[in-house]
Order: structure tokens, then sequence, then C-alpha cells
């Protein structure tokens, strides 16, 4: 499961996700769509607001 993967399970807009993390919903779809890596503080933030484990968001 991807971030995208994980966040659409979740019920979550990019908007939403992003205010759970403290980032522009920008950024969010940067990270779903590959144009940006996510930090691995960002990697936890993400784990933690959706409820995943980590290796899930990176495989």
């Amino acid at each position: 499961m991807q971030i995208r993967a994980a966040r659409q399970h979740a019920g979550l807009s990019q908007l939403q996700l992003g205010e759970r993390v403290g980032r522009d919903h920008k950024t969010i779809s940067r990270w779903e769509n590959a144009i940006r890596v996510p930090s691995l503080t960002d990697l936890l933030l993400i784990a933690n607001a959706l409820d995943v484990p980590l290796a899930d968001l990176v495989r």
C-alpha cells in the first residue's frame, strides 16, 4: 500500500491528510505522483495519520 492507496482507504482527501500532517495538499499530491520524495519524518507522520505501518507506505 502506498500513500495514495492508504489515504483513499482511510477515506481522506489530500487536503485532509495535509491538515493532519501539517503539509499543503499540493505537497501530498507531489508525493503521490512521485514528483517529490517525502522525508522519513514525513513518512512517519503520514503512517501515524493514516494508522498504517510505515512499511506499507514504502513497498
